[in-house]
């Protein structure tokens, strides 16, 4: 609802219809101006800026029909709602397709048109706060490609400001799709490297027996295929940021050289008998805790320590729930360009429904799910109707009641989550693997490790 009264053009050239509209919307709270045809009217809305309009659909000079379109070519998000005679049920029906919010038959049923105000005013109520996250978004509302003005995500930019001035190496940890690669991509723009390459490489997506090609480069001959010399990842990103993501995911018999690269700032290809200069900025990202992955042999203690000289700890989306209707806005914004849609925005409840759930796919999760509904939404809103069911229905989700025998063992209970996801998913992997907030190598490795591939 708007704070202010909402102010609502009447116009109908039946003298005694405006008056007792008049006398009701008043009662109702409304600010009422009164117009006795379409011509008066369409000269009102544009000195007196009405936030709706009510109108008959048969009135002299300019009809109902021709004042709603001439209405919404001006301004397609205000409200006009149509009074109509029976006998003009299928013409009001046509104008409901122009654009009407709505129309009601005479004689007037007085609590149906209260009703009906009452969801146009909550309509402008939300458009109001549609305003206001756009106009956000068009300020800056975040750093580079990151969105969010949340105080974890204030933070996240203060120290990716400070990276930003210098050409330290840093190490970027969080759950999986909290944004890591964007947080190393404002680093490498905002630092004195902009101008050079930024390079990605995730080494979980890489088979072991390429990764070293891969990253350092290889000579022709070197192996089966290598029919060329080609350069790494390092030789490509020279004088600019390699980030190398999923690093806990390495082959530890890979990290020694990693590191020798990092301490050297020299790389030899596979197969290659020189040293070859390179002159780059490296960010590591994992969605694990890296102590943990040093403590389990996924990570080389000195390959840490080499690397953590500064730590960006990405918030989970849970940690930041009041930037979601920020991002929701943005990702809408993004679709409705990439699809060619106009979708406004989310209807109340089906906001209410996204700001309620967890996200465990974190801020990637949420992009999914905004482009899904923006592709399925055929109007201007996104209704819960658009969002998929276990956002909608949470208990036929991942969150229903698991039952543990006594003695079960932490294995046990990660093979019951992981076989329950699977069946609520219908088998699907990857919306198991989205659900988990994991990869789909995860899902894929932990069923061979239970025995259930």
């Amino acid at each position: 609802m708007v704070h202010r009264k909402p102010t609502i053009l009447i116009a109908d050239d039946d003298a005694a219809m405006r008056e007792i509209l008049e006398m009701r919307l008043e009662e109702w709270g409304f600010d009422v101006l009164l117009a006795e045809d379409g011509g008066k009217a369409a000269a009102m809305v544009e000195s007196d800026r009405p936030d709706m309009v009510l109108a008959d659909l048969v009135m002299p000079r300019i009809s109902g029909l021709d004042l709603l379109r001439r209405l919404k070519s001006d301004n397609r998000n205000r409200p006009v709602v149509l009074i109509t005679a029976e006998g003009s049920i299928d013409l009001a029906v046509e104008a409901m397709k122009e654009g009407a919010q709505d129309f009601i038959t005479k004689p007037l049923n007085y609590p149906k048109l209260r009703t009906i105000l009452q969801a146009a005013c909550d309509e402008i109520g939300l458009r109001g706060s549609l305003d206001r996250l756009n106009a956000q978004l068009e300020r800056g509302a975040g750093l580079e490609d990151l969105v969010g003005t949340s105080k974890p995500m204030r933070d996240i930019y203060d120290l990716i400001r400070s990276l930003g001035s210098n050409d330290t190496t840093v190490i970027i940890t969080g759950e999986s799709g909290t944004g890591k690669e964007l947080a190393a991509k404002a680093v490498h723009k905002l630092s004195s490297r902009s101008h050079g390459p930024f390079i990605a490489v995730n080494a979980s997506a890489i088979p072991e027996n390429l990764i070293e090609s891969e990253i350092f480069g290889h000579e022709k001959g070197s192996f089966t295929g290598a029919i060329g010399t080609r350069p790494g990842c390092f030789e490509m990103a020279n004088r600019g940021t390699l980030l190398l993501d999923e690093i806990a995911e390495m082959p530890m018999a890979l990290q020694p050289k990693l590191l020798r690269v990092l301490e050297d700032r020299q790389v030899r290809r596979v197969g290659g008998n020189c040293e070859i200069p390179v002159d780059v900025r490296v960010i590591a990202a994992t969605n694990q805790e890296p102590r943990v992955a040093v403590q389990n042999g996924r990570l080389r203690e000195d390959l840490y320590y080499r690397l953590n000289v500064f730590t960006v700890a990405m918030p989970p989306l849970r940690e930041r729930g009041s930037d979601i209707p920020l991002l929701v806005q943005h990702f809408i914004r993004a679709f409705n360009q990439k699809h060619g849609t106009r979708v406004d925005g989310l209807r109340d409840e089906a906001a209410r429904l996204i700001q309620e759930y967890a996200w465990p796919g974190n801020v990637r999760e949420l992009r999914n799910v905004v482009e899904r509904a923006v592709i399925l939404a055929k109007g201007e809103w996104v209704e819960p109707s658009h969002l998929p069911a276990y956002i909608t229905r949470p208990e036929s989700g991942p969150a229903s009641k698991i039952v543990l025998s006594p003695g079960a063992t932490l294995a046990d209970a990660e093979k019951e989550i992981l076989v329950r996801t699977l069946k609520d998913s219908g088998n699907n992997k990857a919306e198991a693997a989205r659900r988990l907030g994991v990869d789909v190598k995860t899902i894929r490795n932990k069923l061979k490790t239970y025995g259930l591939d």
